[in-house]
């Protein structure tokens, strides 16, 4: 039996009339890694903030040592040695490591070089690799990530709470800190982690605790635990978590990009000849990290991005010939007959009208094709309530605003929405972003059978281990360029994972 570092007892918290956490009781030990895991919108991340102080529970006490404490601040919560994490850094890029650690501190005056020097301790201690006297702007991400827990670590925080902190690691930044937690465990220290992916949760954590629909629903020993009961605790129900590859249908070359160069609006070079082809009856793969090209890449095929060079050969099979979209606005690739459909990853800014209905956002898709100044609603109409149905969209009714919607359920419509077009080439970017896990096996689904249609997909993810499960063949990009194409089939993580951070020369291809 451990010693709680903290308890809640009943915590509950409504915005409104949504009630985020319903007598919420969770005990976290001293020395102990606590994994919390739950659907999008289940309340984790709401029970987090009440611990951190950027919000305050409606009824319910909070523990800290046996002694009941009042957090109503992030402050509060630093004075209870609790400190977190957020997904999204709060660093100010100009500002070095040291400056960024001692920044918002009560002390009217600092000596940084004692301060560097506190770090270093720190780092030592824990098996951090940070340079104190590094700006910010020249860190990479997982370096940002490690500035930001020796922030807490510094002031003094015993409880850590750190919210999806792989999201954006590959696995050999991932097993570093990994290996740094242990370490802060083995030192007394609490760390609560809000993750989603179920391997890693088995690999670090000693218990789980499982949130749904607002409500705690249990903890268990991870020892004692696997993936599938998990996931029947978070959904409710059994759920089968394997995608069911199949082999390429007849594959033949339907897009062929070629030298693509691209600069963006800052002067900065975003593609730095990029070549690949994606064949039809496949499903192809981008990896890499955040910002290494993906979005420019997709939104430079999709027709809404200027290229400074290169080219995108289509291969139309309705009538054997070849296009080249480059710089081709969507309308114009659509009058060449270029079946093209993309799922963006700004659902709401490129993809959705948020304050129009789903009918009306199906419409989109079609408006261009009518011949009346009226439009037909009663496809669209249909159309919006079949998608609804099968994908499981929680909506009132087909009227209802999409701004209105949860995240994930948008991501629905918009996924929807782009199948039903009957498309030769799909391109989903971050498609199960704020999906459940039964709604993200829903989208996987879906993403096969348009391979077995013959379409050529593009799938641009963040999960290595759905990537190798689902893809044919992988691209890795690394700052723009292509690191190297790999069979999915035959890759590993590690080998993905070096790409991600290697330079174009020195990549495998197995094109």
């Amino acid at each position: 039996m451990g010693t709680p570092a903290i308890e809640l007892r009943n915590i509950t918290k409504s915005f409104g009339s949504v009630v985020a956490n319903k007598d919420i009781n969770l005990v976290v030990n001293k020395g102990e890694i606590l994994s919390l895991l739950g659907e999008n919108g289940s309340g984790k991340t709401t029970l987090m903030n009440m611990i951190s102080g950027i919000y305050y529970p409606d009824a319910g006490q909070i523990f800290i040592d046996g002694k009941e404490v009042v957090i109503k601040s992030p402050r509060d919560a630093f004075e209870h040695k609790i400190g977190m994490i957020h997904q999204h850094f709060k660093l100010v890029d100009i500002f070095s490591a040291t400056e960024n650690i001692v920044l918002g501190l009560k002390e009217k005056k600092f000596n940084i070089k004692n301060s560097a020097e506190q770090i270093k301790k720190i780092s030592e201690q824990y098996g951090f690799e940070i340079d104190p006297t590094r700006k910010i702007y020249e860190m990479s991400v997982s370096e940002k990530q490690t500035v930001e827990i020796i922030k807490v670590l510094y002031r003094g925080a015993d409880i850590l709470i750190l919210d999806e902190p792989t999201a954006v690691l590959t696995p050999q930044e991932t097993e570093k800190l990994f290996k740094v937690l242990r370490r802060m465990r083995d030192d007394g220290k609490s760390i609560i982690i809000i993750t989603h992916k179920l391997h890693e949760v088995l690999a670090l954590s000693d218990k789980v605790a499982v949130l749904r629909k607002g409500e705690y629903i249990g903890t268990v020993n991870t020892a004692e635990t696997n993936e599938s009961e998990l996931t029947e605790m978070m959904v409710g129900k059994k759920i089968s978590l394997n995608i069911d590859r199949s082999d390429p249908v007849n594959p033949q070359e339907r897009l062929s990009v070629k030298n693509l160069n691209c600069t963006n609006l800052e002067g900065t070079k975003v593609l730095n000849d990029v070549s690949f082809t994606a064949n039809s009856g496949e499903i192809l793969g981008i990896a890499g990290i955040a910002g290494s090209g993906q979005k420019e890449l997709l939104e430079a095929i999709a027709g809404l991005q200027k290229l400074d060079s290169g080219e995108i050969i289509y291969n139309n099979p309705s009538t054997n010939s070849t296009d080249n979209l480059r710089d081709k606005t969507p309308t114009q690739i659509r009058e060449l007959g270029v079946r093209l459909s993309f799922v963006p990853e700004d659902r709401l800014g490129m993809g959705l009208v948020g304050n129009m209905d789903i009918v009306d956002n199906m419409m989109l898709r079609s408006y261009k094709k009518g011949h009346s100044f009226f439009l037909e609603r009663k496809n669209p109409k249909s159309l919006a309530e079949k998608v609804i149905e099968e994908l499981e969209v929680a909506t009132p009714s087909a009227s209802t605003p999409v701004r209105r919607l949860s995240g994930g359920n948008v991501q629905k419509v918009l996924v929807g929405r782009e199948i039903s077009a009957a498309p030769t080439v799909l391109m989903a970017a971050y498609p199960v972003r704020g999906l459940d896990i039964n709604s993200s096996y829903l989208i996987y689904n879906l993403l096969n059978g348009q391979k077995e249609k013959g379409v050529a997909v593009i799938f641009v993810g963040e999960d290595l281990d759905v990537l190798i499960e689902l893809c044919d063949k992988i691209v890795v990009m690394s700052s723009g360029s292509v690191s190297g194409i790999v069979d999915a089939r035959k890759t590993t993580k590690e080998e993905i994972g070096l790409l991600m951070t290697k330079k174009a020369e020195g990549g495998r291809n197995d094109e």
